[in-house]
């Protein structure tokens, strides 16, 4: 379905990044990944999927790297056709003992990646399928963003904003192809929610499949995480044709948590 289409996905070397990038390259995309950590291993997984693949290191909290990152995506294949703003960081603290550091760190990464991938993304975007249009944004944004928690407030502002940033994206690009939605997925095992895991291991001394049990009961009725899987399929769903008038949602996958 995606064949010829190119996807940027940041955040993509593990979690729901890789998650979604293995699932638009099997629909044909070619990836341009972003992240650090081991590159090689989740790297071969998408080339093995038949498509071509490429990294690039960029840290989303400078953005003179996100234009690297954008140029050199340009340079590989044309364009981006599909971006996925994905790159997230979590810290955890009440508001009087939140550093200003962090809040800084988790609001550039969170929140103003995707508005610099953004701007950057939509002339190429706007400018194909022959003037007409054509491109997907899709901002992973959590269940932070459409309700809070305690001791969450600079993960809760970022994600909010980026549900706000996804309206405002869509709203502006609304007549021309080009679309763009949010993610809101609830709790994913991946490594930002193992850390609370352990957090919670530590203080309480429990094990850490009382931890997990502790963890989803606080939120997600379903008592089960969502996958990385499960959401790159809501991704392709977003690029497909049935995602054409799609545009500006908050779309959770949480096991019923902002039903409650």
């Amino acid at each position: 379905m995606l064949k010829g289409k190119t996807a940027l996905v940041t955040g993509s070397t593990s979690g729901i990044g890789l998650g979604i990038a293995k699932a638009l390259a099997r629909q044909g995309a070619n990836i341009v990944m972003n992240g650090f950590g081991d590159v090689a291993g989740p790297k071969a997984e998408i080339a093995a999927l038949g498509v071509q693949v490429t990294h690039h290191n960029a840290d989303m909290s400078r953005p003179e790297e996100i234009e690297a990152m954008m140029a050199f995506a340009a340079a590989q294949f044309g364009r981006v056709d599909i971006l996925v703003n994905n790159a997230g960081i979590q810290h955890v603290a009440r508001i009087e003992n939140f550093s200003t550091e962090r809040w800084d760190a988790v609001i550039a990464i969170n929140l103003s990646s995707a508005f610099h991938a953004t701007r950057l993304a939509l002339p190429a975007m706007l400018a194909a399928n022959e003037g007409k249009g054509w491109g997907r944004i899709i901002n992973v944004a959590s269940a932070h963003g459409l309700v809070g928690s305690p001791e969450k407030s600079a993960y809760v502002a970022a994600k909010h904003g980026l549900v706000g940033l996804t309206k405002v994206t869509a709203l502006e690009n609304a007549t021309s192809g080009v679309t763009c939605n949010a993610i809101c997925p609830g709790w994913v095992l991946t490594p930002i929610v193992q850390k609370q895991l352990d957090a919670k291991v530590a203080a309480q001394g429990i094990t850490n499949e009382a931890a997990t049990e502790q963890l989803l009961r606080e939120k997600e009725p379903s008592m089960q995480f969502t996958t990385p899987d499960e959401l790159g399929e809501l991704a392709v769903f977003f690029c497909s044709a049935a995602g054409n008038n799609v545009r500006g949602v908050a779309w959770n996958m949480d096991g019923g948590w902002v039903a409650q």
